[in-house]
């Protein structure tokens, strides 16, 4: 599937595909793959309790998919999400960005009734 900043603003998200990554989140996850990773590890985007919000999202490497994870393909990277956590997930944009406020990925999920001020845990 091809991505990209187009659309965006517009994504719903569906069961099959509940999240979106931007170029540039594709391109940051080559790059921690390539630096961090091992060859064949996808990028597992979850949601786990705990947070300032009550919920914080997860992002971690890992070989192989769950028996019921859902499996995205974007371009050359591979996401993994659990079906719990593609239901607070439906609808996100993952992008990556640097500014002043700092360097990382932004969840734009709308979903989420607050946020906290560090943009990692949502309510």
């Amino acid at each position: 599937m091809e991505t990209g900043s187009f659309g965006a603003d517009s994504f719903t998200g569906s069961d099959e595909q509940p999240i979106l990554l931007t170029d540039a989140a594709i391109d940051a996850v080559k790059n921690a793959i390539s630096e961090e990773g091992e060859a064949g590890d996808s990028l597992r985007v979850s949601v786990v309790g705990g947070g300032c919000s009550g919920y914080q999202y997860n992002l971690d490497f890992e070989k192989e998919p769950r028996i019921d994870d859902h499996v995205l393909s974007f371009g050359d990277v591979k996401v993994l999400i659990d079906p719990i956590s593609a239901g607070y997930l439906k609808g996100t944009v993952i992008d990556f960005v640097s500014g002043l406020n700092g360097t990382g990925f932004k969840f734009n999920n709308p979903n989420a009734k607050r946020t906290c001020g560090c943009g990692s845990s949502f309510g």
